[in-house]
């Protein structure tokens, strides 16, 4: 019947939840944590009403307790002040006769009270137990359900990473690397053109500079022949020399 029970307040916890949902384990834990909650809280009034139940039949017993003392000492009070002549004796022995009566009275209501005392003490003692553990389950259901929440989290994110990894096509993935591979190969291949082109383009120009520079230096060494015959500076001949 709990089990029943249980999954009808689930259901009206999850009106607009699905079906499906009322077997969440999640779900199922908090409700139940709920529910121990609840009857921890009616433990916890039971035991405070037993306690002072328990307190006020000890405070009964001794009351009851003293009040019998009291009339044992009026009833010795009685009979001194009847032997000292103060009061007469046939009535100091009546009032005293009363006085113990209300004694013996007094004893049997603390007797009881003890009884009720005991009985109630017995009670918390047995409360105390069922609200200890109550607790103690109650927090070893909270630590199982922080677990279950982690767990419930790991595993849905896994389930999302291995989803996403069966909808890859590994046709497709290679096919793209293998495009990717002939794009960077054209790239590679136009920079090596541009690269040849500009190595052209150097080698004209140094081939004009070399033949500029070859130039200029004929036309110094004309013009220094010239100076040399303006100074009359003949040519050494190679017969001179010897």
């Amino acid at each position: 019947m709990k089990i029943f029970k249980r999954l009808f307040k689930i259901g009206q916890s999850e009106a607009h939840a699905a079906i499906n949902n009322l077997e969440d384990p999640i779900k199922l834990t908090e409700q139940g944590i709920r529910d121990m909650k609840e009857d921890l809280d009616k433990a916890l009034n039971s035991l405070a009403q037993v306690k002072a139940m328990a307190i006020r039949a000890r405070k009964d017993a001794t009351t009851y307790s003293e009040k019998a003392e009291e009339y044992e000492g009026k009833a010795v009070t009685l009979l001194k002040r009847a032997q000292s002549g103060d009061i007469d004796s046939s009535e100091a022995d009546r009032l005293a006769t009363e006085a113990l009566a209300q004694k013996d009275n007094n004893l049997q209501h603390a007797s009881r009270a003890l009884g009720e005392q005991t009985k109630y003490e017995e009670s918390v003692e047995k409360l105390e137990s069922n609200v200890n553990r109550l607790k103690s389950t109650i927090n070893q259901w909270e630590n199982e359900l922080k677990t279950l929440k982690a767990r419930v989290k790991v595993s849905n994110a896994t389930k999302n990473i291995n989803k996403q990894m069966a909808q890859i096509d590994s046709t497709d993935t290679i096919s793209m690397l293998e495009r990717m591979k002939d794009k960077v190969a054209q790239e590679e291949a136009l920079a090596e053109s541009y690269e040849e082109m500009a190595n052209e383009s150097r080698s004209i120009d140094e081939e004009i500079d070399r033949t500029l520079e070859e130039s200029g230096k004929s036309d110094k060494a004309r013009e220094l022949e010239a100076l040399k015959e303006k100074l009359g500076i003949k040519k050494e001949d190679s017969s001179d020399k010897e």
